[in-house]
Order: structure tokens, then C-alpha cells, then sequence
């Protein structure tokens, strides 16, 4: 797929291929690629288009899903400060889900880039950014779950604060993923008619794109994971703390309220926590991948090929888990589900215009009876 790791990395969130193996590092401007071997649409990488197809497709129905029923439908009634939160986490997947995966997939079955040049910079542009928003987004999560936590009387000033930190989220995130716009270029291999799309020559010498690409690996994952394990922990250590106080009878923590945490912020709070978790387990592994790899670029000619292409389609999944663990802890969600199944199935049957003419009544406007009282919190 690529003759070159930095394709292959967290810098553009491709994943590593056998073709790389065979490529040089960057010495200079424009260096020969000379020993190269075209990569090959292998079976390995069949696979992973597959699995890939099947991410997709998942991925699209059930975060369009989720967008649909936060912004127009039970998902409403969530508390305006979670909304803006959930419609960003929801819009970060679908950039996953539109631009890395589709492009992933026909990039393998091609194997050379045909798209020309400024698609080659734009799409990993457009890639980096993704990742970066929705790692960023899930850090502004964890932030607003630790103040409702730990602050549960300044709930006024959440909505306010939220929006800030969304705008710094997706602010940060589009100038962290703009260099890919000058150092990524089509490059066309001399001799084998050839053309990839590749950082190629954008480096002098190879521990500078290591360094571009730990910086990135910084940003996307340690950097995160660091924030939103401290939020977590100090969630972790204030109910603690609590509990111990409860035990001891200072009964002016129950006067007060605070020592009880509302079953609807902490139904917010393990939702959060466990969709923070799927983050980390599913791009862990190919995050450790490539700082092996950036380390020691021989180890890629020993490492089978599936295991490049499985932890990549692995860490995909995240994509998907979002929106069922969304919709695993809240009601509503799966309330606008039913409906819509409902709906699909009348609308299929020849005489759902005759059921629908006779449920039709002077009430029939009146909004379901069904709807749960969502979290607001």
C-alpha cells in the first residue's frame, strides 16, 4: 500500500503493510527509491477491506443513528451541557467513519495512489484530523464528568464551559493535522510507473520523522490517556472519600446532598468511563506497533503481515463502539431506535396506510407515551 512507514503511521492512520518493508527512509529531497518492490493487493489486505466494509457500514447506521436522536429526537431531553458533547463525539466518528475508512479500503484494493496530489494532502489532512478530534473530545467528556463530580453546585456554568472547551478541542485538532497539508506528496517511483502517496522526501533525515510522528503519538495518545486517567481517578478518590465520611457519621455531608451522587450522573459517569475504556483498548496495540516499528524498522519484515492489518481494523472498531455503548446506557436512544424500526416496518407492510388511516384520531398528534425521562446529568 505504501513505500513508506509515515503512510503507515499515526500520522496519517494508515496501517502498516508488508510493502513497507521494502522501502528506504527519507536522505534527502527527493532520494531514488532504488531495491523497491511494488506492493501487492495480498490476501491479508482482502481481508482487511472486508472487515473494513463491514466497520463501515456499522459504523455510518449507527452514529447517524446517534446524531439523529441527540439533535432531533428523545436524545433532546438530554442536559443541555451532555448534548453539545455527544452531537461532537458522535460528528468526530462519522469523520472516522466517511474519510478513513472508505479511503483505507479502495487505498488497499489499488495499492498506488490515483487520486493526484492535492487529494493525497487533503485526505491526510483529513484523516489526522478525525483522530485527533475524537480523542480530543472524549478528554473534554471526562473534564465536564470530573467538574459535575467534584463541583455539583456549579452546574449553571456547564454549557458555557463545555462550549469553549469543544471549540478549543476541534481548534487544536485542525492545527495539529495541518502539517500534513506540506509534507505529505504523490510520489511517482522512477522506472516502475509507480505513484504513492508518501512523506517521501519531506524529511532530511530519518530521526526527524520519528519525532514527527512521536510528537503525533504524543498528542493522539499519551497525552489523553494522561488527562483522562487523572479525571477518572480523582472521580474515583472523591466517592472515596465520601464513602468514608458516610461510614464515619459525619452527618452533615448527607445535610447537605453531597455526599449522594444522582443516579442519573452516575449512570453519565459509567457511560463515559467505559466508552474512554473502549478508546484505549481498541488503538492501543497499534499504537504499540508503531513505536516498535519507528524503533526498529526491521522488525516489520518479521511481523506477519495479518497482524499489521488486524490491529489496524481492530482499532477501528472504536468507531463502532461509541454509539451501542451510547445507546447500552441510555433509554432514549433505544426508544428512537424501536420507533424508527416501527416505522420502517409499517411503512414496508401493504396496509400500513390502513392501519396508520385508523390510529389517525383527534389525538393523534399527541407525543408518545413512551418516551423515558432522560439523565440530566
Amino acid at each position: 500500500m505504501s513505500g513508506n512507514w509515515s503512510i503507515l503511521s499515526l500520522s496519517s492512520l494508515a496501517p502498516p503493510t508488508s510493502s513497507a518493508a521494502s522501502a528506504p527512509p527519507n536522505t534527502s529531497q527527493y532520494p531514488p527509491l532504488s531495491d523497491w518492490e511494488a506492493p501487492s493487493f495480498t490476501r491479508a489486505a482482502q481481508f482487511r477491506v472486508g472487515a473494513t466494509l463491514v466497520l463501515f457500514l456499522f459504523a455510518a447506521c449507527s452514529n447517524l443513528a446517534l446524531l439523529a436522536s441527540v439533535w432531533c429526537g428523545r436524545g433532546r431531553r438530554l442536559a443541555s451541557h451532555l448534548r453539545p458533547l455527544m452531537l461532537s463525539l458522535a460528528s468526530a466518528d462519522l469523520m472516522m467513519t466517511f474519510v478513513v475508512m472508505p479511503l483505507d479500503a479502495v487505498w488497499n484494493v489499488t495499492v498506488q495512489w490515483y487520486g493526484g496530489n492535492v487529494l493525497c494532502k487533503l485526505l491526510c489532512f483529513l484523516k489526522l484530523f478525525a483522530m485527533h478530534a475524537s480523542a480530543f473530545i472524549l478528554v473534554v467528556i471526562s473534564l465536564d464528568r470530573q467538574h459535575a463530580i467534584l463541583h455539583p453546585l456549579d452546574a449553571l456554568s456547564a454549557h458555557r464551559r463545555n462550549r469553549r472547551m469543544l471549540l478549543l478541542a476541534w481548534t487544536l485538532s485542525l492545527l495539529l493535522a495541518s502539517p500534513q497539508l506540506f509534507i505529505f506528496r504523490a510520489i511517482r517511483v522512477e522506472g516502475a510507473d509507480f505513484t504513492q502517496c508518501a512523506t517521501h522526501g519531506s524529511f532530511s533525515r530519518h530521526w526527524q520523522e520519528t519525532v514527527y510522528n512521536m510528537f503525533h503519538f504524543t498528542t493522539l495518545y499519551v497525552v489523553p490517556l494522561l488527562v483522562m486517567s487523572c479525571c477518572y481517578s480523582r472521580i474515583l478518590l472523591h466517592i472515596h472519600q465520601q464513602h468514608l465520611r458516610d461510614k464515619a457519621g459525619e452527618s452533615y455531608l448527607r445535610r447537605s446532598g453531597t455526599d449522594i451522587i444522582p443516579k442519573a450522573r452516575m449512570k453519565t459517569l459509567k457511560m463515559t468511563v467505559v466508552i474512554v475504556l473502549s478508546f484505549v483498548v481498541c488503538w492501543t496495540p497499534y499504537y504499540l506497533l508503531g513505536i516498535w516499528y519507528w524503533f526498529q524498522p526491521e522488525m516489520l519484515r518479521i511481523t506477519p503481515e495479518y497482524i499489521h492489518h488486524a490491529l489496524f481494523v481492530f482499532g477501528n472498531l472504536n468507531t463502532c463502539c461509541d454509539p451501542v455503548i451510547y445507546g447500552f446506557y441510555t433509554p432514549s436512544f433505544r426508544a428512537d431506535l424501536a420507533a424508527c424500526c416501527r416505522r420502517t416496518t409499517s411503512d414496508a407492510s401493504p396496509r400500513s396506510l390502513d392501519r396508520l388511516s385508523a390510529r389517525q384520531g383527534p389525538h393523534s398528534g399527541e407525543s408518545d407515551p413512551a418516551t423515558n425521562n432522560q439523565a440530566g446529568d
